[in-house]
């Protein structure tokens, strides 16, 4: 067994009997930890779960082209093809609605069947109906209409995308408020595993200082404080899995009979496990990180 494999294994070996040691404080310390990287962790899940939902349900907003009343088929089939030649990669699909087959539509509903009767003429335009795809749908949308209504024959395009500006809007605050939670509870997280690690090296100052006359290095002596943070993260991270594991089985049966009343089903789900494996892993480097910093300050004579 080379050298370094055995000082790890030696510095594993003494963080555990260290934690076993004190199991009160050093579950304590998990506790508070797990609870803390929690509450991101739900807020992952739950942007997570949404952003197929979102996704669908901006995979078709729809723009329409309402020609003038006084514009014939071909024009308007002239300003349909137009759209497809000079945007064809920014449309998902088109359809002309003609001003006759938008009256029979209406006429066949009964609540506007009697005040269209009366009507010596028909009032409706030809419509153009766009579907668009991609990404950045609000800012596209709004540029496309500015152009389409300079052409001719053309009298006023809709936009049908206040609901996808808000869409957008909500997930840009969600990714925000979650950022600024990880945040918090980065900070949270290295202020805990900073005390910790700080009143483990107090109460070991004459030991630390009694292996350091015998020739004891620095990463010799930070080695099993270093595991000492990595591990406490490490296991908070993962109960702190287990503990969003277990929390949405009650929000799920409350978001079934919401979903279902909007007439769909949403569920939260974790992330995949890679996710979740670079969450654990992230999180104990920074522990390990955190008490790295506290030994280097707390161990000097």
């Amino acid at each position: 067994m080379s050298p370094l494999i055995r000082q790890h294994r030696y510095a594993l070996g003494v963080t555990l009997r260290r934690l076993l040691a004190q199991p009160f404080s050093s579950i304590a310390n998990i506790l508070v930890i797990m609870l803390a990287l929690a509450i991101p962790l739900l807020g992952a899940t739950a942007l997570m779960s949404l952003r197929p939902v979102a996704n669908h349900l901006a995979a078709d907003p729809e723009m329409t082209v309402f020609m003038q009343v006084d514009a014939t088929p071909a024009e308007t089939g002239a300003v349909a093809d137009r759209i497809r030649r000079d945007h064809a990669s920014e449309i998902h699909a088109l359809r002309v609605i003609s001003r006759d087959r938008a009256l029979a539509e209406l006429k066949a509903n009964p609540a506007y069947a009697q005040a269209l009767a009366v009507l010596p003429d028909n009032p409706l335009p030809d419509a153009i109906v766009v579907t668009l795809e991609g990404e950045d749908l609000a800012k596209r949308s709004a540029k496309l209409a500015e152009i389409w209504k300079t052409w001719a024959k053309v009298d006023m395009v809709q936009v049908d995308s206040a609901w996808v500006q808000r869409l957008e809007a909500i997930l840009r605050f969600a990714r925000a408020t979650l950022l600024f939670l990880a945040l918090v509870v980065a900070v949270a997280v290295l202020a805990a595993v900073f005390n910790t690690v700080r009143m483990q090296a107090l109460s070991q100052r004459e030991e630390i200082g009694v292996a350091r006359l015998v020739g004891a290095t620095e990463s010799f002596v930070r080695r099993p404080f270093l595991y000492l943070g990595a591990i406490s993260c490490g296991v908070a991270a993962l109960a702190a899995i287990g503990l969003v594991a277990v929390v949405l089985d009650p929000l799920n049966a409350a978001l079934a009979d919401l979903a279902r009343s909007y007439g769909t089903e949403f569920a939260l789900r974790l992330p995949q496990w890679e996710w979740l494996a670079a969450f654990v892993v992230g999180v104990a480097l920074l522990g390990a990180l955190s008490a790295r910093w506290s030994v280097t300050r707390n161990t000097r004579f």
